[in-house]
């Protein structure tokens, strides 16, 4: 073997041993970014937490001859949004709603956004009744003659965070929150609140 083959063979031999070590070193790269992805970078569902319930506003208005009511209802809700994962969080359009004996009576919207890594997001919401809803329930005048309306409130974020730019995980999360408004001393109790991940 001549010296221009010699040398042709060795430059072939480093050039394999080249491709060969920057294979495994990219081999060994993935593994380490899925490891992480699925360890210390592992999506989290959000943290919905109701701070308190309490009501803004409260007119009724009863008529005991045609056993009809008005009323004017506002229940404000202070919630507290946490994330957290490693990695910022989008959360798309959503709505805090107002549920009375099953049915929805009042809606806010709460608008898409974001929330950076291990942040918490305080979100203050109004729900106003949808009066029509409301005294619509042939339940609500007995309520009302009893001083005492039942309420809840139901909170979803829908969201997905990007881990290294590769692995996109959707991330949900719920709140339900139940409560009692008394009508003849504007007082809310007996809140109640579970919390439920969907992941």
């Amino acid at each position: 073997m001549d010296i221009e083959s010699k040398t042709g063979f060795f430059s072939d031999r480093k050039r394999r041993n080249i491709c060969i070590g920057f294979g495994v070193t990219l081999i060994l790269l993935i593994v380490i970014l899925v490891i992480l992805a699925f360890t210390v970078f592992k999506a989290k569902d959000p943290v919905i937490t109701v701070d308190s319930v309490a009501l803004d506003d409260l007119n009724v208005g009863l008529d005991r001859a045609t056993a009809t009511v008005n009323m004017n209802l506002t229940v404000a809700v202070n919630l507290t949004v946490e994330n957290p994962n490693k990695v910022g969080m989008k959360y798309k359009d959503t709505a805090a709603l107002l549920i009375y004996r099953g049915e929805q009576v009042g809606e806010v919207p709460i608008p898409a956004g974001k929330i950076s890594a291990d942040e918490s997001v305080r979100m203050n919401v109004n729900l106003t009744v949808m009066a029509n809803r409301f005294v619509s329930n042939s339940q609500t005048f007995n309520d009302v003659v009893s001083g005492s309306l039942p309420l809840s409130t139901y909170t979803k974020i829908s969201g997905k965070v990007l881990i290294f730019s590769i692995f996109k995980v959707h991330v949900n999360s719920v709140s339900n929150c139940s409560f009692t408004v008394f009508t003849s001393n504007r007082t809310v109790s007996d809140q109640q609140c579970t919390y439920k991940n969907t992941l």
